[in-house]
């Protein structure tokens, strides 16, 4: 075991100026801030046999899920960075230098007084305690690899409800965990996904027994707080027939000159009539490259539906994706991305129609500021052999600036006549004169545009929960402020 020695004091990391006036009552540095941390466990930096075994090791896990990881370890080192869908920006990732294992524990606390008082104070500065008593039916908070805290209201619990990281998960319901984990995303899916089968660490596993449907969400919040780190949870979700769950996570971390990684897989497993909504809120900094694997698998009757907000991050690769596996089963991605100066929200969806009478919605919404890029990515398949299925796709992106940039590259592949499918895309630019009118009575033109960006989206920022709509349009605000001058 090896330990670092750094203080306990609260550093700052330093944040950009911006231009143009600020909104009143919101701190633009929210989540840019760390403190230094002693780690009980720490796997060194760079990716060998080695740092799996001693992550392995440091979780006491069987000898399957050891061999799992090894087998994922060779797939990883075997594939090449994919080219399809993928920008010439993963070449930067130096994995020697990243840090794959810091842990203060495995294992994580049951109430708010017994988290270590650094990572409490991480959280409480994020909200979450306070989120957890107004409107949550539990909560999981990940600091760097591992659970620091992880509770759900006994209400929902006596429900029959299970909810745990996925590291107790393994050790307390192997029975549940190993029938479904890796059967939706398979180790070999892409580079990212057999990297997080060999590393993973954190995550959420939730069970809901047939029948019950969970009135509160459920939240998990991942927190990156080290330099050249490398986050990699997993997280496996199954309702049970006739059940429904909402699941939302949000992501921050601090800013740093080098990279962060971050590239966790998601499973939904929705049975028959099930239903599942999975939101996001993500807030990385300008330094994170997060690649992500999700997809969820849609039994008969059942639906799956992604809610997905991008803003941060210097580099976003995330596809959600259904398997419409069951009859009259239904698959919804509503995705949101901003990109600002530097950054490149590379977003979209995928839907894999594998039975009759499926439907499947992506509407799709992008922001590009200064010199940010946006690109929707999207793919549809609905084979020849299949009857009554359906698909609606739009595709809107709004460019800020001149300078700013948006590419989309759709791919629907239909066969056979008894189908419905239509795809809509458009492009547009907040114009002057608009700016220039609400200028006109009485608003700045940070306030103007954020008004013009709020206005693009809310339609879509409508069927977030309140808590996180709110949230959205605040960091939409804030992020406008840099937008002009």
């Amino acid at each position: 075991m090896s330990q670092i020695t750094d203080s306990d004091t609260l550093t700052t990391a330093a944040v950009e100026e911006t231009a143009a006036s600020s909104v009143a009552g919101i701190d633009q540095t929210a989540g840019d801030f760390k403190y230094d941390v002693k780690y009980d466990f720490d796997a060194g930096s760079g990716l060998s046999e080695r740092t799996v075994r001693y992550i392995s090791d440091v979780k006491k896990e069987d000898q399957w899920i050891r061999d799992f990881r090894l087998n994922a370890l060779r797939t990883f080192l075997a594939r090449p960075l994919p080219t399809h869908w993928a920008t010439r920006d993963l070449e930067n990732i130096n994995f020697d230098k990243i840090r794959y294992y810091l842990s203060q524990g495995t294992k994580p606390k049951r109430t708010w007084d017994e988290v270590p008082a650094d990572i409490k104070m991480t959280f409480e500065r994020l909200g979450v305690p306070e989120q957890e008593r107004r409107f949550l039916a539990g909560v999981e908070a990940q600091f760097d690899s591992e659970a620091a805290y992880s509770n759900i209201k006994d209400a929902v619990s006596k429900q029959g409800v299970i909810f745990l990281n996925s590291s107790e998960a393994l050790r307390t319901h192997p029975e549940i965990f190993r029938r479904w984990f890796g059967k939706v995303i398979p180790t070999g899916d892409n580079k990212f996904s057999a990297l997080n089968s060999a590393v993973f660490s954190g995550g959420s596993f939730i069970y809901v027994p047939p029948g019950v449907k969970v009135l509160h969400p459920l939240q998990a919040y991942f927190r990156i707080n080290a330099e050249n780190f490398g986050q990699f949870e997993r997280t496996l979700i199954i309702v049970d027939e006739g059940s429904e769950l909402t699941y939302m996570e949000g992501c921050t971390a601090p800013k740093f000159s080098t990279s962060t990684l971050h590239s966790a897989v998601v499973e939904l497993v929705a049975l028959k009539g099930a239903k599942i909504q999975y939101i996001t809120v993500q807030n990385w900094a300008p330094n994170v490259y997060n690649l992500v694997t999700k997809r969820g698998l849609a039994h008969e009757e059942a639906e799956i539906k992604w809610i997905d907000c991008n803003i941060g991050s210097r580099l976003t690769m995330k596809y959600p994706g259904v398997v419409l596996k069951g009859r009259k089963s239904r698959g919804e991605v509503i995705s949101i991305a901003l990109a600002n100066d530097g950054q490149h929200q590379d977003t979209g969806a995928k839907m894999v129609h594998a039975a009759d009478e499926t439907t499947s919605s992506i509407v799709a919404k992008s922001i590009s500021v200064g010199q940010g890029r946006s690109t929707y990515r999207g793919l549809v398949h609905i084979p020849r052999h299949l009857k009554g299925c359906k698909n609606n796709t739009e595709c809107d992106a709004l460019l800020i600036n001149t300078n700013s940039r948006t590419d989309t590259y759709p791919a629907i592949t239909v066969r056979g006549q008894d189908h419905a499918v239509q795809h809509e895309a458009s492009v547009s630019k907040v114009s002057d004169e608009m700016i220039f009118y609400m200028q006109s009575r009485g608003l700045t033109e940070a306030q103007a545009m954020s008004l013009a960006v709020n206005g693009f989206v809310n339609d879509l920022v409508s069927q977030f929960p309140m808590e996180y709509s709110v949230e959205l349009k605040r960091l939409i605000d804030l992020e406008m402020e840099g937008s002009v001058g």
